[in-house]
Formats: C-alpha cells, structure tokens, sequence
C-alpha cells in the first residue's frame, strides 16, 4: 500500500488500528495459544458433500471458514481458501482446524479463479494457494498481495478498491471493507483488504471477506447492484474492546448485507478455527435469532453446515 492514490480511505482505516491495550491483548493471546493445543467444543457440523451438487448453477458450498465454492454462469471460484490443518506459519502452534474441509482439496472440481481478501492466515493459505495454482485456478487479489503470492511462485491479478477484471463471463470487482493486513510484526497494513463482488449477466455474488460494519456496505449495492447472495462474516467478535474494529458481530453482518440489498445472506467464518473468546456455536445463534427478529424467512438468511450446498 504504499501508493498514495491507492491508499484507503480514513473511514477503512479505522479498523486498521490496534484497539484494546495491553491489558486486554496479552490475556487474550495467551487463550488463543491454549486454545489452539486444547481446543473448546462447538464446532460447525459437517455434512457428506454431494459431487453432483456442488456442480449445481448457481449454487454454493461452504467449504468451512471463509471458504467458499461458488459456481455462476458454468464458471467455479473459491473464496479465501484454507485447506491446511492450521490457520498458521507454525505447524505446531496457532488455530487449529476443528472440522475437515467440507469438500477436500482432492475432490474439487477444476477451479477457474480463486479471490482472496486480505493476507492473514487464515485467509491466504500459502499450502492451500500453491496447490491451486498448480490445479490452474487464476488468482486475484488485493493491490499489494502479488508480490506475496509471486514469492510462493504463483502469479495474480491485482486490483484495488472499485477496480475490476473479467474472468471468463464473469466481471469480478475489489470493493471495500473495513479491516487490516499483516503476516508479521513488520509489515501491518502494506497490503491492502477487500471485499468482492462477483458478477455475471444474470447474478451477483458478494464475499465480503474479513470485516467489521461500515457505511460502505451500502455504497457497494449502489455502486454495483443489490447482490442476490452476500457471504457475510459473523464470527470472532470478542474480545469487543479489540475485535469490534475490525469484526463484524452476527447482527452488524446482517445489518450490512441488508444496507446492500441482498436478497439472500449466508453466515460465514465461524466455527472451523478457535479465533476469539466468544463460544464456538455462538455466532450462528445469534445470526438466527437476528434474522428472526428482522422478519428474514429462512430461505433468506442461510446458516450452512460445512460441506452443504444451496443453489441461489
């Protein structure tokens, strides 16, 4: 991000900030560290996979976590992949995986492209996107994360906030989100986070990555169309006093796909990786009894086991 015309701007990078203090951060890494060897109950329940269904068009297949196989118009992409076993540089420590991939990397069908959000692990898999380069799946990804991937040997697209580029018939466009970057303790927010909104002639897909609620939710309905799917994120929330500037709570997730006209909103990142202190089984929950409370039936607002499939 080192680009001034390419910078955020000052309402994105209110997430980007460290909230909290110490007093709240250091107890809260010290339950992650244990977490990730003695691993709290709640995970998401996981379904046998249909191979016929996950070629359905449109349909979509939540892989666990912030994964998701999405197939519009005879095109298939994932978002965020992360098959690996942690969400971590370090095979022995950092979140583990609490349910096996809904479908397994070796059982996916040919990938046309792959988007990806933000840089953080479990989000950007370094195992998982060298793997699916060498499948053939194209990536593309926020400006500023093609060096990161060049590195692992794999070439990408970039693009930054309100840029786009076609992949087969489909138009797949960056917008924003409010967030932050980093792998290290040296290179915070030099890559930029997104959103993105898939888009083909008769359908719009909108992933809205890793993000806490923000004004711009409405901004991409406007911009690019209502979605007739928004993948919204609902977990890892607490601590508030460090999570709230940068993860959304099931409520604000809702809140946000609705301010973006989607016609249908399912759940994600939740219950695949002990991230925060919130219970495991909690988010989806609280995304039920919120969507009851707005009035949403529920073919509206979707709460998938992993491995499942909808067609939209």
């Amino acid at each position: 991000m080192t680009d001034p015309e390419r910078t955020p701007p000052q309402s994105a990078l209110e997430g980007a900030r460290f909230h909290g203090g110490l007093g709240v951060a250091l107890p809260f890494f010290a339950r992650r560290m244990w977490a990730s060897w003695f691993p709290r109950p709640g995970a998401a329940p996981r379904v046998p996979f249909g191979p016929a269904a996950i070629l359905a068009n449109p349909s979509v297949t939540w892989i666990g976590h912030a994964t998701m196989l999405v197939r519009l118009e005879g095109t298939t992409f994932l978002t965020d992949p992360i098959f690996s076993e942690r969400a971590s540089p370090l095979s022995f420590a950092g979140p583990r995986r609490l349910v096996d991939p809904g479908v397994p990397l070796s059982d996916l069908p040919k990938v046309d492209f792959v988007v990806l959000s933000h840089d953080h692990y479990d989000h950007t898999d370094v195992h998982s996107v060298r793997a699916l380069s060498a499948r053939g799946a194209r990536f593309v990804v926020p400006t500023g994360m093609g060096a990161l991937l060049r590195g692992w040997g794999v070439e990408a697209t970039e693009l930054a906030w309100w840029e786009g580029t076609r992949v087969g018939p489909l138009r797949v466009h960056c917008v924003p989100a409010r967030h932050f970057s980093g792998r290290t303790l040296t290179d915070r927010n030099r890559r930029l986070w997104s959103g993105w909104l898939v888009e083909g002639d008769t359908r719009r897909f909108y992933f809205a990555g890793d993000t806490a609620y923000f004004p711009g939710f409405r901004e991409i309905g406007e911009r690019l169309g209502p979605p007739d799917l928004a993948a919204v994120p609902i977990g890892a929330y607490l601590p508030e006093a460090m999570m709230k500037p940068v993860h959304a709570t099931p409520e604000e997730a809702l809140r946000g796909a609705i301010e973006a006209g989607a016609k249908r909103i399912v759940g994600m990142h939740f219950g695949t990786f002990d991230l925060t202190d919130e219970p495991l089984d909690e988010p989806p929950v609280r995304f039920r009894a919120e969507a009851a409370r707005l009035g949403l039936r529920e073919e509206r607002a979707w709460v998938l086991n992993v491995g499942e499939t909808r067609v939209w």
